[in-house]
């Protein structure tokens, strides 16, 4: 059906929500903005569906979601009997119509579902399945994404994201179902007065927080320390979460960024509410300059990253990336238990193929076994699985990825920011203690293991045409893969889609043993790398530098040049 017949069949249909009908009129006439809205279905990808908000079959709206759910639904159905879902959503525009829209459609096919009765992070919908016993769980959210996105994310019975096998399996339900009147329907108040729908409790709630405060390791320390911490929730899920659990471990004197303390799907004051940049952060490092704490801790909308700034001797904050952050806390945990005893036997610590090698170093200082995934958490939590299968999931000290995303312990199988902050917290309250500042914390890492630099980069590629150029791009490597970036010699190249990787000098080729994924990775001289891949989430692709320098100076400035050179490589 070509995108006009489409949109005259919304105009018909859509009646549902009166702000599409307001959309569908606006563009009245509009060839390319129908086109945007209606070339394509929204894709339900590994993990679940993405997109702007809006009316059209490629916007997120009332209809993608009840098809999405009745997707689910009809997967639940055929794979368990009497099965249950938990669900739980963020600040974002209307996530708590998406919510209760996916916990009516799931009523309406015989499926109970939990829902909290407020807005709440993304690692307590992984705590909410395990603890409730579901087959399956539902997240609305987009994130760390802007304003104008939202996002509907699938997990399975252990808590972790859904596996490949089980979303090809979803999408091949969804894609069965049509996007008018193929998804069976009733109200919420409908579901609720059948008991199809129940609200969790606070003791949900209490519990989860209770794990959380299990992980920590010197929490006694804290309260004497004197920590001062400004936080930023940014209008997001993680103010009540992260306040409780840092009133828990002691930290009395936290000061939250007023104009991003409350929930707001608009994002007035950080267009990108995402804590891995700068800007995000301004309104937190502004305060900083007042209250001047110790610390400042900024978690993502739906509270599964958290990113810090702290301060230098002349007063001003300085962020750490996530890279830095996760190999600290891997540092500080391999350390502490060590010396207290509590190290478990074989340890195990996970971490992504996109994330610093120097967890390497420490993983091997402290016989820790260090595993690879790839990117995407849920490759971690599916690690942990592993290890609880055979009994073993206490052998699990920590897993984190680059993009600021953390989890000690194994009660939830996703990153975790509450977790993350009570940890961050605690470990800076522990080096304070002895007389040592976070910054030179870091140092002393980068002196002992060397000085690793990472970045990532991110190339939009909007629309149908960008994301032709993304294959194109990808399809162009794979052909004529570069003999040299930045000037550095290529040594290896691995493609994580044919699973294996060839040297570049002598030709073998060696089998990749990770699932299938559309990943290059060039690996250069000088322990120097080059990781590509298109984002499975967002319309850009991303590249990942690794360079690693006798200075911070030295590795800052093979960085610029490696990526400099990738960026003309890659045509932009």
């Amino acid at each position: 059906m070509k995108e006009t017949e489409l949109y005259k069949l919304w105009c018909e249909k859509a009646v549902d929500d009166p702000d599409l009908q307001t959309e569908l009129k606006a563009i009245e006439g509009d060839e390319d903005a129908i086109q945007d809205r209606f070339y394509r279905d929204l894709e339900f990808g590994t993990g679940g569906l993405r997109g702007v908000i809006g009316a059209g079959s490629y916007r997120l709206n009332v209809y993608t979601i009840r098809r999405a759910t009745q997707g689910v639904a009809d997967y639940v159905n055929g794979a368990f009997e009497n099965g249950s879902v938990a669900i739980s959503y963020d600040s974002r525009i209307k996530s708590d119509v998406f919510a209760k829209e996916a916990a009516a459609v799931l009523a309406a096919n015989g499926i109970k579902s939990y829902i909290y009765t407020e807005l709440m992070p993304t690692p307590m919908l992984s705590w909410a399945v395990r603890e409730l016993k579901c087959q399956a769980g539902i997240m609305v959210t987009a994130s760390h994404n802007p304003a104008k996105y939202n996002g509907y994310k699938v997990y399975g019975a252990d808590g972790c994201q859904i596996t490949l096998d089980v979303a090809n399996t979803v999408i091949g339900k969804i894609n069965a179902v049509p996007m008018f009147g193929g998804a069976k329907v009733m109200s919420f108040e409908e579901g609720l007065a059948s008991g199809m729908i129940s609200y969790i409790g606070q003791e949900v709630i209490d519990k989860y927080l209770d794990k959380v405060m299990e992980q920590g390791i010197h929490t006694d320390l804290v309260a004497k320390s004197g920590l001062k911490v400004v936080y930023t929730p940014l209008n997001g899920t993680g103010n009540k979460p992260v306040r409780a659990i840092l009133k828990k471990i002691g930290i009395e004197d936290v000061t939250v960024v007023p104009e991003q303390e409350l929930p707001d799907g608009n994002f007035p004051t950080c267009p990108f509410p995402n804590p891995e940049i700068k800007e995000a952060l301004a309104k937190g490092l502004e305060l900083c300059k007042t209250v001047k704490p110790d610390l400042l801790l900024a978690t993502d909308p739906d509270c599964d990253r958290v990113g810090i700034a702290v301060p230098d001797p002349d007063g001003n904050y300085v962020l750490f990336t996530g890279n830095e952050v996760g190999a600290m806390l891997l540092k500080y945990i391999c350390q502490e238990r060590t010396a207290l005893g509590t190290m478990p036997e074989r340890p195990v610590a996970v971490k992504t193929i996109v994330t610093t090698d120097i967890c390497k170093k420490i993983a091997a200082e402290y016989g820790v076994e260090l595993r690879d995934v790839l990117t995407g958490f849920k490759f971690i939590g599916e690690q942990i699985g592993f290890l609880e299968a055979d009994g073993e999931d206490n052998r699990y000290i920590f897993g984190f990825e680059e993009s600021y995303g953390y989890l000690a312990g194994s009660y939830v199988r996703d990153k975790d920011a509450v977790v993350g902050s009570m940890l961050i917290c605690e470990m800076a309250a522990f080096y304070r203690t002895k007389g040592i500042s976070l910054l030179q914390a870091r140092e002393d890492m980068y002196n002992k293991y060397g000085n690793y630099l990472h970045t990532q980069k991110s190339f939009q590629c909007e629309g149908a045409s960008g994301m032709e150029r993304m294959k194109e791009i990808m399809t162009g490597l794979r052909a004529d893969p570069p003999k040299t970036i930045g000037g550095l010699k290529v040594e290896s190249v691995a493609d994580y889609l044919a699973s294996e990787e060839t040297c570049i000098e002598c030709g073998k080729k060696t089998v990749l043993t990770l699932p299938k994924s559309d990943v290059i990775a060039f690996k250069l001289e000088q322990g120097a790398s080059v990781i590509i891949r298109p984002s499975g989430t967002e319309p850009k692709i991303k590249a990942y530098y690794t360079t690693i320098g006798d200075t911070r100076e030295d590795a800052e400035k093979l960085e610029a040049v490696i990526s400099d050179d990738f960026k003309k490589i890659l045509g932009f």
